[in-house]
């Protein structure tokens, strides 16, 4: 396989003990990053969500999925600086835009952004991989949409007013399904999607909204973040985000709606960049079974 060069190497290492959880679940820092030849080998810059100035890229990709080359990494790349000890945390809302949807890896339906590998790892407290588990994730567009007709579905207390919300009434948001999807846990705890990097809407940091259970019951119902400065980069540099702008709700400003004010960056998820100028997002998840 042919991997196009960098023209600079970066790697964002974003990890902490996370997250809110049904009832119990913590997130674990995935520690660095692999030594994989597809991708960056620089050590990590922690973020704390201030107003870090990190130089503009002009080297990640644009376009769908099919740019994606990279393989995506060994399951050493979740191994974790810290313990698997069992946090008591609690639930983030699942939202007014969810909507089941079926297993696949490539959740992207042919839609365009900043093509991302977006792994997990489930494990119990003991940090024995879970096999055998549905984790759903799903997230918007680069133009801030959802996709799917959410105006019937019976989330939260939005649900009457989640159809216009969630996506803008768009025909094509409404008659899609892009950026949603589930996969099982193999042996190893590990699920993988390939996607594209979110983009924003008014009120919210961008995020994406993870779901893990087995058979119908949750274990925990909850999102994932990216960092302040990530994010100002990739809205204020890449060509199919730039025209919006920076986002307008940031972590640090403590007026995200879901987020907290403070231990915000327990939220973020470990990113690098592969070396075909794809996005590699990954986070463990501890559960108790």
């Amino acid at each position: 396989m042919t991997l196009k060069p960098l023209k600079r190497r970066k790697l964002l290492s974003l990890g902490g003990s996370l997250l809110m959880a049904a009832p119990f679940m913590s997130l674990t820092a995935c520690g660095s990053s692999s030594s994989s030849g597809n991708r960056s080998s620089d050590s990590g810059l922690p973020d704390s969500g201030t107003d870090t100035d990190l130089s503009a890229t002009s080297d990640w990709a644009s376009g769908g999925t099919d740019l994606i080359t990279a393989d995506f990494p060994d399951t050493s790349i979740f191994s974790s600086s810290g313990s698997c000890s069992l946090s008591l945390t609690q639930n983030l809302t699942v939202g007014p835009c969810y909507i089941g949807v079926n297993e696949r890896e490539d959740i992207s339906e042919g839609e365009s952004g900043l093509p991302m590998q977006f792994c997990m790892q489930l494990v119990d407290e003991d940090c024995n991989p879970l096999a055998g588990y549905l984790i759903e994730i799903w997230h918007c567009d680069t133009r801030g949409l959802y996709s799917g007709d959410t105006s019937d579905e019976d989330v939260d207390d939005t649900s009457t007013w989640a159809g216009g919300f969630c996506t803008s009434n768009n025909s094509e948001a409404v008659a899609s399904t892009w950026f949603r999807g589930e996969q099982t846990t193999d042996a190893d705890g590990r699920v993988n999607f390939k996607t594209c990097f979110p983009g924003w809407y008014r009120g919210r940091t961008i995020h994406i909204h993870f779901r893990v259970r087995n058979g119908s019951g949750d274990y925990v119902v909850s999102q994932f973040c990216f960092s302040d400065s990530f994010a100002r980069e990739i809205c204020t540099t890449h060509e199919l985000y730039r025209s919006r702008g920076e986002q307008d709700r940031t972590l640090a400003s403590g007026r995200d709606s879901v987020f907290p004010a403070e231990g915000y960056e327990e939220f973020m998820l470990n990113i690098e960049q592969n070396e075909d100028g794809t996005l590699l997002a990954y986070k463990r998840a501890v559960i108790s079974v």
